[in-house]
């Protein structure tokens, strides 16, 4: 077998979206992002949302006719779609040994008659997950101007959000996070940001879908906090590992954004409390011009080249379900 990977391929149209994009943007994956995912709404992404009704009860009496209720009230945002590409390079030794790697972990494949299939498999594979890294580090510290140099300029994301809108729609603490924590404890901020939630959240609780989506830091402090207070349970945890973090029944997500935030300027510490159906991800690959993913060899350069073009933004869809403690910029 060559040691060097020549075969070009390329996925467009239905062989983009199902054997590339799909997988890495539904079920589980979108899952582990705590978050709610669209994939190829149409463009522009439009997406309707309705209050809960109040009162739509009333007597019967003796005038069944139609008298009219009240109208659900209907809240409409659209997200903003940047089209973007990625693009990764290998030297083609490297690329060899990493695609080789990945096909022999695999006990069912035949080493001595490798098929196009395995190969393309392994290929797709090392591109779907650095495109799904990046994605998901985008998510949080995309800022398309360039202004806290996040490195992740492709489209802006929650935090940069978070910040344009603080103290004007967001129920929101652009404060030092890190002085509060001491000052109160993680406990007491965590009840804090539960109380300071609007009606309209409060009334979405039952629904099982708010969060609390914190740092690496805060995480940490919450669970330092019950190891010291509640030792049996703690005894078992530190055995086993703990799965997931709960307060009062709201998960806490860790956001893990290290190494890439530690040189911006964006919050390195933060408390987002909100509906995770609030943070919204949108992918397109049906509607952007020339969406694609091809994977090639340049024999000038030596190295085996990915690039994938397709449209992506972020969205807050409700700025007043959104209750924020984040450090000052």
């Amino acid at each position: 077998m060559s040691s060097i990977i020549v075969n070009p391929k390329t996925y467009t149209h239905h062989e983009l979206e199902n054997i590339f994009f799909r997988p890495m943007l539904t079920g589980k994956s979108a899952e582990e992002l705590g978050i709610r995912v669209l994939y190829n709404m149409p463009m522009p992404t439009t997406l309707q949302m309705l209050d809960k009704s109040g009162n739509i009860l009333s007597p019967l009496g003796n005038n069944p006719s139609w008298s009219g209720g009240t109208k659900s009230t209907l809240y409409q945002k659209t997200i903003p779609m940047s089209r973007v590409k990625a693009e990764n390079a290998f030297s083609a030794s490297d690329y060899f040994s990493t695609v080789f790697e990945l096909i022999s972990a695999n006990s069912e494949v035949n080493m001595e008659d490798l098929t196009g299939t395995e190969l393309e498999a392994a290929e797709t594979e090392i591109f779907r997950k650095a495109i799904a890294s990046s994605i998901a580090m985008g998510l949080w510290l995309g800022d398309k101007d360039n202004i806290y140099q996040s490195g992740y300029t492709s489209f802006d994301g929650v935090l940069k959000l978070i910040y344009e809108r603080d103290s004007k729609v967001l129920n929101s603490k652009a404060t030092d996070l890190t002085a509060q924590l001491d000052e109160v404890g993680i406990v007491e901020l965590l009840d804090q940001i539960i109380e300071e939630s609007g009606p309209r959240m409060r009334g979405l609780f039952a629904e099982g879908q708010t969060a609390f989506f914190v740092s690496p830091k805060v995480y940490h402090l919450y669970e330092k906090w019950l190891d010291e207070n509640h030792a049996t349970a703690a005894y078992a945890d530190l055995q086993n590992g703990r799965q997931a973090l709960m307060y009062h029944g709201f998960p806490l997500i860790e956001v893990n954004l290290e190494p890439a935030i530690s040189s911006s300027s964006l919050p390195h510490d933060f408390i987002i409390f909100t509906d995770k159906r609030n943070i919204v991800l949108a992918v397109n690959t049906a509607d952007t011009p020339g969406a694609e993913v091809r994977m090639w060899y340049n024999p000038d350069q030596m190295e085996n080249r990915q690039r994938a073009v397709f449209s992506i933004g972020v969205e807050l869809l409700d700025d007043e379900l959104v209750t924020a403690y984040i450090d000052a910029v």
